[in-house]
This record gives structure tokens, C-alpha cells and sequence, in this order.
């Protein structure tokens, strides 16, 4: 692994590797863009590639240095996550934590990562500090962090990886170096899925597509959940105003888990967008076998309202996933407010 070998984002390899070349290495980065479309690996690259002593400013990939970063065990470079990402990854145990792990980076670690960079490297002249879901900073630690950038340590490097950029203070945002990294071309998701996965090409392809150009996202999901994507969008169809009970029975379906809701509402998302492109007059939506359905739903459905209906769910799916809101509770106020117009 290296950043060479990062696929998908031209742009914004080419324009590390273009200031690693020069020597013009910026003292902090805001890789900014969709979950799993390759930040951490274009960070792990960067990293490898200032702290490599074998291809400085390139990074071989086989070294002793270049393979213990990705593992977190180069003492030159930090990592620094929310604790409830950590026990995700299996970096740290249930028994690790007193209460619930954080979804937020709190100021405590900021201080302990502020205390590691202000030393010398121990193995490198060069000291990196990757910061994982930097857009989950709480206001103090993000005051904190601030402070470092307006006066960061001698050679060190601060990446910061964020999907939500805009949560950032400005003056955050300001001080960094920004990298955008867009969404993977479906045909490189859909390959991927089809090689690891094994699925076939069709299933590949809507897969890639409801995951927005996110590998990461593209593998976790659910095909089970996927084939039956049928089901959630003629249920969700089939709701009508001033019935209460169906609607509250549709919420406690798709809202029994965090994975099941964040599933339904990425379905009905793209499904929102289908609906738009054939009302635009498009012939080829992700949902092919289903353009009779957006044909009749698009016919009685004004844009305005599938506008707002985009919306609503791309909201409701950020409360759960980002902010940890009740899926059953979120749906059921999403379609409160999209069905009865409160």
C-alpha cells in the first residue's frame, strides 16, 4: 500500500504526490469527502511516504516503517479516533470503558495527541498525526486542536479526515490544506463488489450506486436487505396520510436497528432520485426492474415534493448514523412530517 496505489481519486493523489515532489508539504491536510472512498488510505500513503527510509517522499510499502503505520505501531505516527471507533475496529475492548464510548473526539485526547507531537521522532525526522473523523471534534477539543494549527510543531504533519468538513470551525478549515476526495466511479465499486463479493453484475451495479460511490459502504451492505429493497420502497409507497397505523408499523419495521433504518433510508433516497430522473424524462433509473413503479409514482408526484422528500430522508439518515439519533423515532418523525406536513 501506497499512495500511488490509491485508485479512484486522480486529483487529489496527484496533487499530494505534486507537493511531496516539490518538498512543499503542507503542516496540516483536510481530507474532506464520503466515508470509504479511500481518505485513510490516501493518509496512510502520504504518511508513508514523509516517514519512509527507504523512498523518501515516495514510500516503498514493505519496509519495517511503511508496514507497522497502518497498524498503528510506528512511534512517529499518531492515530487519533473517537473511542466508539475504536472499539469498532477492535482497537480497544468493551472493558477498556467505563460508560458508553465516545462518538466524539473529546479535548482530553486532543491534549494527549498535542503532548505525543511535541516531542522528537524517534524514528524519522518527520512526526505525523492522522485524525480519523475529524468532523466528530466536540467545540472544546476543536479549540484546542486550533491552537496547534496556528502554531504546529516542527516537522510534523497533521491529516485530518473528515466527511462532514462543514462541522469544523472555519478557522479550522482555514488553516488546512484541503484535499477533495469524490465519490468512486460506480464501474470501480461495482468491480470490486463483484471480485470480493461475488456477486453478479446487476446486483454489483445498484450496489454501487446506493452506496454512493463508497467502497466501504458498497461492502458492508446488507444483500439480503438489498434484494428486498422491493418490499421498503412499494411499503413506503404505499403510505397515505391520516393512516397512523401503517405508518407507525412501517417506522418499527425498518426502525428495530440503527443498520436496518440507515439501509431503508439509503433505498429511499435513491429511489427519490429514480423517481426525479424519469419524471425528467430519463429511461435508465438504478432501479431498472422497477421503472413501470417510478413511472406511476412520478406521474402523481410533484417535483417540489420529491425535492423535499430527498431531503427529509438524507436528513433523517444523518440524525441516525452522525448523531446517533433513535432510528424508530427518527423515521417515524421523518414521516409524520413528509405525510402529514408537520
Amino acid at each position: 500500500m501506497t499512495l500511488a496505489s490509491v485508485v479512484g481519486q486522480p486529483r487529489a493523489i496527484d496533487a499530494l504526490q505534486a507537493a511531496l515532489r516539490s518538498g512543499s508539504v503542507h503542516h496540516a491536510y483536510l481530507f474532506a469527502g464520503p466515508e470509504g472512498v479511500g481518505k485513510e488510505l490516501a493518509a496512510v500513503g502520504l504518511a508513508q511516504a514523509l516517514i519512509c527510509p527507504v523512498k523518501p517522499s515516495e514510500g516503498c510499502g514493505t519496509c519495517e516503517s511503511c508496514t507497522r503505520l497502518p497498524k498503528g505501531a510506528h512511534p512517529d505516527v499518531t492515530w487519533l479516533m473517537p473511542d466508539a471507533v475504536r472499539l469498532d475496529r477492535g482497537l480497544a475492548g468493551r472493558s477498556d470503558f467505563t460508560g458508553t464510548p465516545s462518538r466524539e473526539i473529546r479535548v482530553e485526547q486532543i491534549r494527549g495527541l498535542l503532548d505525543r507531537i511535541s516531542l522528537r521522532g524517534l524514528e524519522s525526522k518527520r512526526k505525523v498525526a492522522i485524525v480519523v473523523d475529524a468532523h466528530m471534534l466536540n467545540p472544546q477539543a476543536q479549540n484546542a486542536f486550533l491552537k496547534t494549527l496556528e502554531e504546529p510543531p516542527s516537522d510534523t504533519t497533521l491529516i485530518l479526515l473528515a466527511s462532514a468538513p462543514d462541522k469544523l470551525l472555519p478557522t479550522i478549515r482555514s488553516r488546512c490544506s484541503k484535499v477533495h476526495f469524490g465519490p468512486l466511479p460506480v464501474e470501480l465499486v461495482s468491480a470490486r463488489l463483484q471480485k470480493e463479493r461475488k456477486l453478479d453484475a446487476q446486483t454489483a451495479e445498484l450496489a454501487a450506486v446506493m452506496a454512493g460511490g463508497s467502497l466501504g459502504r458498497a461492502l458492508a451492505l446488507d444483500v439480503e436487505a438489498l434484494a428486498a429493497r422491493k418490499e421498503v420502497i412499494s411499503g413506503f409507497e404505499a403510505l397515505k396520510p391520516g393512516d397512523v397505523g401503517a405508518l407507525l408499523r412501517w417506522a418499527d419495521t425498518f426502525g428495530s436497528s440503527r443498520e436496518l433504518a440507515e439501509q431503508a433510508l439509503s433505498i429511499l433516497s435513491l429511489w427519490t432520485r429514480d423517481v426525479a430522473l424519469v419524471k425528467a424524462g430519463g429511461e435508465h433509473p438504478a432501479n431498472r426492474d422497477l421503472l413501470e413503479l417510478a413511472r406511476e409514482v412520478a406521474a402523481r408526484t410533484h417535483e417540489t415534493l420529491l425535492h423535499r422528500r430527498h431531503g427529509l430522508l438524507e436528513k433523517t439518515k444523518g440524525i441516525i448514523v452522525e448523531r446517533n439519533g433513535a432510528p424508530r423515532l427518527q423515521l417515524e418523525r421523518m414521516l409524520i412530517e413528509l405525510l402529514e406536513g408537520r
